[in-house]
């Protein structure tokens, strides 16, 4: 895949980038080199590799989410909290309707 003078011209016009003859004529090897890359990089088998979030190991450092880790604050107490709202309905918080 390559890119002529006029397709760069084109994104630098759609990037609201001013670019003079110059300029543009520099720029199209250098995006040819670049697209060029992007195809090697797509040659390359990866069906052994599993799919990662991040290069390092990465490990969340919270607790874990257990109903019951704070008594004062565990499951089974829903009508405790509900007896603060201003309008409870069918076991959850009511609000107000916002659209209409």
């Amino acid at each position: 895949m390559s890119v002529t003078r006029e397709e760069v011209a084109k994104i630098a016009s759609l990037a609201r980038i001013k670019m003079g003859d110059e300029e543009l004529d520099r720029m199209v090897p250098e995006l040819n080199n670049i697209l060029d890359w992007v195809e090697q990089l797509g040659e390359v088998d990866t069906s052994g590799v599993e799919p990662m979030t991040a290069v390092i190991p990465n490990s969340l450092r919270l607790r874990d989410d257990v109903v019951d880790a704070i008594p004062e604050t565990s499951g089974g107490r829903r009508e405790d909290v509900l007896a603060n709202a201003p309008a409870a309905e069918h076991g959850f918080f009511g609000v107000p309707k916002v659209i209409e």
